[in-house]
C-alpha cells in the first residue's frame, strides 16, 4: 500500500531556483527536482476506505490561493546532519491550511503528528557529512530566496518504499479559492454582449 501524504507542489520557476542550491556538498544524495514538495501532513499507510474518507473530506477544505516564498537554507540534524532544506517564509495562511488538515486527519482517527509543523522542502540526504562541510555549505547560501509565488492548491501525494525519497504521485488535487473564484462564461448565466 502507498505511504500518503498531503503537500504543496513547487512551480517550475521556484524549483529552478532550488535546483542551483544543488552540489557543492561531499556526502550528499541530492533529490531529483520533480520530487521538490512541502509536507504539510504525513498520513502513512492507511486502510482504504479511511484513505476515502480523508479524500472526501480534504474535499471541503474553503481556503484562500495565497503567496509564499522560500527562503534560507538548513539541516536536520545538529551533531550529524542527516538532511538539507530550503526553508519557506513565515505565512499564516499556510499555517491555518496545514492545522485545518492536522483536524480533519485526527477527526478520521489519524494520531495528532507529533513532529512540530516545519514547513521546508528536502533538498539532499546525507550520509556521513561532515559537520564542517556541512556549515560551511549553509554559510554560502544563507541567503538563498525565492520570488513569491501563488499557491493555488495542495494535493495528496503517494510513495512507494524507497531509499530517501521518491518517486512522487499526485494522487488528489484540492484547488484553492474555488468558493471564491468568479464564475466562468461557460457556467455563468450572463449573456454575453451582443450589437444589434
Amino acid at each position: 500500500m502507498p505511504r500518503l501524504f498531503t503537500a504543496l507542489e513547487i512551480p517550475r520557476e521556484a524549483v529552478l531556483s532550488l535546483s542551483l542550491l544543488r552540489g557543492g556538498l561531499p556526502g550528499a544524495r541530492w533529490l531529483d527536482v520533480e520530487n521538490y514538495h512541502i509536507t504539510l501532513r504525513f498520513i502513512g499507510d492507511v486502510e482504504c476506505h479511511t484513505a476515502d474518507e480523508l479524500i472526501g473530506a480534504f474535499d471541503r477544505i474553503d481556503r484562500p490561493v495565497f503567496p509564499l516564498t522560500l527562503s534560507g537554507v538548513g539541516a536536520f540534524g545538529s551533531k550529524k546532519p542527516h538532511s538539507i532544506w530550503a526553508g519557506v517564509a513565515p505565512c499564516a495562511e499556510l499555517k491555518a491550511l496545514q492545522a485545518e488538515i492536522e483536524r480533519i486527519c485526527q477527526r478520521h482517527g489519524l494520531p495528532p503528528d507529533p513532529r512540530r509543523f516545519s514547513p521546508h522542502v528536502t533538498l539532499a540526504r546525507l550520509r556521513n557529512a561532515r559537520v564542517a562541510d556541512v556549515v560551511k555549505y549553509l554559510g554560502e547560501r544563507g541567503d538563498f530566496r525565492t520570488l513569491p509565488f501563488d499557491v493555488g492548491r495542495f494535493v495528496v501525494m503517494s510513495s512507494r518504499e524507497s531509499v530517501g525519497g521518491g518517486p512522487y504521485l499526485v494522487e488528489e488535487a484540492y484547488p484553492l479559492g474555488w468558493r471564491n473564484s468568479p464564475p466562468s462564461l461557460e457556467t455563468s448565466s450572463v449573456q454575453p454582449w451582443r450589437s444589434s
